[in-house]
């Protein structure tokens, strides 16, 4: 499969012009349904996924995918954990051990698959993606709404996970308020520290950083997780970023005014918790999340040299 498509600006460029990290809304963001009227329907072998082990948020979707059972109704594949400027790359697991090749569309790089989807797409090609073979086309690329459609829409084609739910109806107000601050000040803050391009942009989000981490401390002094003692895709989304804080953010993203490991004993507890859950370990690759950040940043990384710690033993 290729493209002659073009791909727009330096993909490996972050910040605005003003120094600040300004995350763009995803692009494709259908839903699947039961409604029989609609595009997409939950079907067995209909859909695949493709996300990169090393991204907090396609890891997301990996996740729910594992404990919701999916695995022989979604497919998935696995690209490179080197960003190059071409984008995600797909290579064979002896190639790089871990991944796992387009076996559906046969691409090269992800981003054939966004222009196989739109021939006039202009943005990033990001994961995770999820694919419909049958209309070959991105049905999402927005993992807060792809974690939501695994959460329940395929249910009748696994029974033993039917009605186990991430995002209980009472608890979706309370989950949806989490959400909304431990994205903006957590999942991204990382980010708008580790992107910003002036001190004033970096200065903006490190303090509420930190602010929102002390704030998630106290939640798990009280409670087991972080919507009283329900596991939910509050925890799935917070989870992804935290086993990554340490051992990435701290260092190459300058967010380095405390540590998972000494300073937040609740949050660190929390984490093993969640780590020891049946099918978790099992979605992280620490090699992956390493090699994605600091091979492939070269502006914050240029000799591609990767730190030896892997973070906290999640293992305890």
């Amino acid at each position: 499969m290729t493209t002659t498509a073009k791909p727009s600006g330096n993909i490996l460029e972050f910040a605005d012009k003003d120094g600040e990290f300004r995350i763009k809304p995803s692009d494709f963001r259908n839903t699947i349904s039961k409604d029989p009227d609609a595009i997409f329907t939950p079907e067995k072998d209909r859909y695949h996924l493709y996300i990169a082990r090393g991204c907090p948020f396609a890891h997301r979707a990996a996740i729910v995918r594992a404990l919701k059972g999916l695995e022989g109704i979604i497919g998935l594949s696995v690209v490179d954990p080197f960003m190059s400027e071409k984008g995600w790359r797909f290579v064979t697991s002896e190639e790089t051990p871990g991944c796992i090749p387009d076996t559906v569309n046969n691409a090269q790089y992800l981003s054939e698959l966004y222009f196989k989807a739109n021939p006039d797409y202009v943005g990033r090609y990001t994961v995770p993606v999820l694919w419909d073979k049958k209309l070959q086309t991105i049905v999402n690329n927005e993992s807060s709404e792809i974690i939501r459609i695994f959460n329940d829409v395929f249910d009748d084609f696994v029974p033993e996970t039917k009605g186990k739910t991430f995002y209980p109806k009472h608890l979706a107000n309370e989950i949806d308020k989490i959400n909304e601050w431990v994205y903006d000040k957590i999942n991204n803050g990382v980010y708008k520290c580790g992107f910003a391009t002036t001190q004033e942009a970096y200065m903006n989000h490190v303090g509420p950083l930190f602010k929102a981490l002390d704030d998630v401390e106290v939640i798990l002094s009280k409670n087991e997780f972080l919507v009283g003692n329900t596991f939910t895709e509050a925890d799935i989304r917070l989870w992804t970023t935290i086993i990554r804080f340490d051992p990435v953010y701290h260092t190459l993203f300058k967010t380095n005014l405390k540590t998972i490991k000494y300073n937040y004993p609740n949050i660190l507890r929390w984490a093993r918790q969640i780590y020891k859950f049946p099918k978790i370990a099992d979605t992280v690759d620490m090699n992956h999340i390493k090699t994605c950040y600091y091979k492939s940043m070269k502006t914050h990384n240029p000799h591609g040299i990767i730190p030896v710690y892997d973070g906290p033993d999640l293992n305890l």
